[in-house]
């Protein structure tokens, strides 16, 4: 309809005003709920043409296209915006032209698409994923599903943080305190046994440095001079030198912690197409460094530390080589970033990271353009804000976290607990019921937190999101076994549900209003990949939802008499639980058939 109205704006200002508009002149919106129609003209960039007020020449154009174009069934000006309304007749020839193509995602391919890396999850191989890690998996990977959606190639890409001096701390906790435990002995996910070694790690260190300020040391000068930390520092220097006790003991604790991360992946239902590990790309990116050093593009002060002067870009000088020769965060990604782009040549790289990292990323984007590298403008960072509990902050050095596998478990016996209380699921099996436990809980934890804008800080209530009412997961996925169960009784009482129906069936405001809304889905996906923003996407699927549950409740749909508006009815229904299903899945939801 918008081309058609486009093509209406084109027609009267040439033949009214004799005059020749482009498209970025023509302005056409949804109609604001709080008025009548269903398009919105601006004509304000018109009045060039029209040499006339804003209203009349509204008045005059909205004249000239209900003349023109029958679908237009009337029009009313507000100001200098014209609000067309298109008659039922159209929008129930729309829903027919919907039941056809059974691939409404082609239309949100803009027709260029492009080669584009999603960076998530990026793990520290000293802990276990918790909260925090959750959001950053959920927003990466629907990110994911919804650029694909749109024609591109999207490559799924994660960086392991797999060396550094964090690395170093549970290495040496374990090796002073472990007495040999392993996974296997002490019955822990191996990224759960690591990650306790670390949280020892600081307690122990903690205690080193208050006996020193005890002493009378400067607190600075004690975190410092610590004995722990000094030996983990020593451990790092080891590693980098390619001391093979050291590597022999990184490589073993690190396969304890990829094997609890891959387990704690497929419970959330997300993967990778590549991985990366820092431990190869600091390589790449201290060499690059020295390259860009000899080039007299960076600078290496007298203690031979190598830095970046980005002051002409508004930012600051920026370590990106110790004096000890060791490689820091900047450097890796360096390399990881120069890596990538040469094995995928993409045209962007996008990186979902926290917003505390936004002054990195920037460094980031700022360092690669000054060492000469054009591709450096296809950098993106995905700000995220971060996830706090109703008690505040998390804070993994002192192990006051949520861990992902009990969140995990939690849902899902949340789920169950609700289910249960309200009756569902009495007639399955115990298999089927834990199935469906699954999907609810896992449903109920993805949305909570998709729905929420991901530039935003947001409070995460397991209570609130397993609730069966409102804005969550398990309305959605109710909703849509609602509409299942409609068709299963469509097929025991031999009603045919055919995607054909009488294009001359008077449809009721109420169906007009839910194929309006059924009309947005496509533009609703497009408006997420373009805001990197899988909340628009899941606050649709609530309005959705919602909406139809009203038109269920209101209307009957296999007790309607007239058949021609009781198959209306059941193709809306056929549609309405097509899109909740697509739209839930760019979201990584899975929706069950019954509940």
């Amino acid at each position: 309809m918008e081309s058609v109205l486009r093509t209406g704006i084109k027609e009267a200002v040439r033949k009214l005003y004799n005059g020749e508009v482009t498209d970025e002149l023509i302005q056409i919106q949804e109609t604001r709920k709080d008025f009548k129609g269903d398009f919105t003209i601006v004509v304000f960039p018109l009045l060039r043409f029209s040499k006339n007020t804003p209203e009349k020449t509204a008045e005059t154009i909205g004249k000239y296209l209900m003349g023109s174009f029958p679908s237009i069934s009337g029009f009313n000006v507000i100001k200098g915006f014209l609000n067309l309304e298109i008659s039922d007749k159209w929008w129930v020839d729309y829903l027919a032209d919907m039941v056809s193509d059974k691939n409404l995602m082609k239309k949100c391919h803009s027709g260029k698409s492009e080669t584009i890396l999603v960076e998530y999850s990026s793990p520290n191989t000293n802990k276990p994923l918790h909260l925090g890690h959750v959001r950053n998996n959920l927003l990466g990977f629907s990110l994911y599903r919804i650029l694909s959606a749109c024609g591109h190639k999207v490559i799924r890409t994660n960086i392991v943080n797999d060396r550094g001096i964090h690395i170093c701390k549970s290495m040496l906790a374990w090796q002073k305190f472990g007495m040999g435990e392993t996974p296997e002995s002490s019955g822990m996910k191996g990224d759960h046994l690591v990650g306790t070694y670390y949280v020892l790690f600081e307690k122990e260190y903690r205690k080193q440095a208050d006996d020193l300020i005890s002493g009378g040391m400067d607190p600075a000068e004690a975190k410092n001079n610590a004995p722990l930390m000094k030996e983990a520092r020593e451990m790092l220097l080891k590693w980098e030198a390619g001391d093979p006790d050291t590597i022999d003991l990184w490589k073993r604790m690190n396969s304890w912690v990829y094997a609890g991360f891959d387990e704690t992946y497929k419970r959330l239902g997300v993967d990778f197409d590549k991985i990366y590990y820092e431990s190869d790309t600091y390589k790449l990116g201290r060499d690059l460094v020295y390259d860009a050093l000899e080039k007299g593009l960076l600078n290496k002060n007298g203690d031979n530390s190598i830095w970046v002067d980005l002051t002409a870009e508004g930012l600051d000088q920026k370590l990106l080589l110790r004096s000890d020769g060791t490689a820091v965060y900047m450097t890796q990604d360096i390399g990881t970033a120069a890596l990538r782009y040469e094995e995928h040549k993409f045209n962007r790289c996008i990186y979902v990271v926290g917003n505390e990292q936004n002054y990195h990323f920037q460094v980031l984007k700022a360092v690669l353009k000054k060492m000469g590298y054009p591709w450096s403008d296809g950098l993106f960072h995905f700000s995220y804000g971060m996830v706090e509990l109703p008690e505040g902050k998390m804070k993994s050095r002192e192990g006051i976290v949520v861990d992902a596998d009990d969140l995990i478990t939690e849902m899902i016996e949340t789920a169950k607990e609700v289910s249960l209380e309200l009756g569902k699921l009495s007639d399955y099996s115990d298999e089927e019921s834990r199935e469906i436990f699954r999907m609810i809980g896992m449903g109920a934890l993805k949305y909570f937190i998709l729905k929420v804008d991901p530039r935003k800080n947001m409070t995460f209530n397991p209570a609130e999101s397993i609730d069966f009412n409102g804005n969550t997961g398990p309305f959605i996925q109710y909703t849509y076994t609602r509409i299942r169960s409609v068709f299963r009784k469509a097929g025991q009482m031999k009603v045919s549900v055919s995607a054909s129906f009488n294009p001359d069936v008077k449809a009721g405001p109420k169906e007009i209003q839910l194929i309006r809304l059924l009309r947005r889905f496509t533009a609703t996906v497009i408006e997420a990949a373009d805001g990197y923003s899988p909340a628009i996407i899941a606050n649709y699927c609530y309005e959705l939802a919602r909406e139809y549950n009203q038109f269920y409740h209101d209307f009957s749909i296999l007790g309607e008499p007239d058949p021609s508006v009781r198959d209306l009815r059941l193709v809306i229904s056929e549609v309405t639980g097509r899109i909740l299903k697509q739209g839930m899945d760019l979201l990584g939801i899975e929706m069950p058939e019954r509940m």
